[in-house]
């Protein structure tokens, strides 16, 4: 599951603690899912990895293609790397899928999915290899917690993630 950008304060990181926002969106987009968690780790149990694709704190609203780009070539695509097994990529967020559209672009020579907005491929079929690429909408962020339609959205995209693995 890869989300947007690194938060502007390191607390509120997934990985932080239960009281990180992050973790606190997430978690409840889990709970939404259907999926009983209480922690960060309880999402790690089901198989489940989420990270960033930028490692810095957006410091307004957007986020560049030149840093999208930049972050792609040295950071995200190597950290994928590591994950050789893995069976389904969840991308959280516009940043997010245009992260991977790059990444598939220059590895493969088309992208992923078109460049349009995520209510319009966000049901399509998308792959990355033979890996399954499910577009959705941002779990993080103060948005989340007021656009009810989009947490719906969200966790039915999960839900369908884990189901495509189980």
């Amino acid at each position: 599951m890869i989300a947007e950008a690194a938060p502007a304060d390191p607390k509120d990181y997934f990985y932080a603690g239960a009281d990180s926002f992050y973790a606190k969106t997430t978690l409840d987009a889990f709970s939404n899912a259907g999926y009983h968690v209480s922690s960060m780790q309880d999402i790690i149990d089901l198989g489940v990895y989420i990270t960033t694709a930028i490692k810095c704190a957006k410091t307004g609203y957007g986020v560049s293609l030149a840093t999208v780009e930049n972050c792609t070539q040295n950071v995200l695509e190597k950290e994928l790397s590591l994950f050789p097994n893995v069976k389904v990529i969840l991308l959280m967020g516009d940043v997010a899928i245009k992260a991977m559209n790059r990444i598939a672009k220059r590895t493969t020579g088309k992208p992923i999915s078109p460049s349009e907005p995520t209510w319009k491929i966000r049901k399509g079929t998308y792959y990355f290899g033979d890996r399954p690429v499910i577009p959705s909408y941002l779990m993080t962020g103060k948005s989340y917690l007021i656009e009810k339609s989009k947490q719906k959205m969200i966790a039915e995209d999960i839900k369908h993630a884990i189901e495509l693995v189980s």
